[in-house]
């Protein structure tokens, strides 16, 4: 059995080249991460924000903390370290005084991005009909109970 990435699906032939991995392989090799670390780490409360800010270009911490509602000083510093050790963003201190640090986006982080994108445009087009799917699980649920 495959993995397909590209195509999000387990399949039985592998037609998308590098985006397939097979079940054993990925379960033998010797990697630290799974597929399911890395999809936690970017479906972190704040993660896409900041990914999302970063790749319009570097982007300051102070910048960070003001663009991103309700985030902590120190949730901000923690979630900005762990998407840089996971390899998606590239942080550039200045020897200034104070100090001006900026986070860039890694042409990883981008790949992403146009993934959240067509994420984000999903939602957008299909938004109304979940709405509507709600109202009828509503009504339905409240006739009943």
């Amino acid at each position: 059995m495959w993995i397909c990435w590209r195509e999000a699906a387990l399949t039985k032939t592998c037609n998308s080249g590098s985006w397939c991995v097979t079940i054993s392989d990925m379960l033998h090799k010797n990697t630290a991460v799974t597929p399911r670390e890395v999809l936690d780490r970017i479906a972190g409360k704040y993660a896409i924000q900041i990914l999302v800010a970063a790749s319009d270009g570097p982007v300051r911490f102070t910048d960070l903390e003001r663009l991103i509602e309700g985030i902590s000083r120190r949730m901000l510093t923690l979630t900005l370290r762990a998407l840089e050790r996971d390899g998606l963003l590239e942080r550039t201190v200045y020897a200034t005084v104070p100090p001006m640090v900026e986070y860039a986006a890694t042409p990883m982080a981008l790949e992403l991005h146009e993934a959240m994108l067509t994420f984000t445009n999903w939602s957008i087009r299909h938004s109304a009909s979940v709405a509507e799917s709600r109202e009828r699980y509503d009504a339905r649920h409240a006739a009943a109970g």
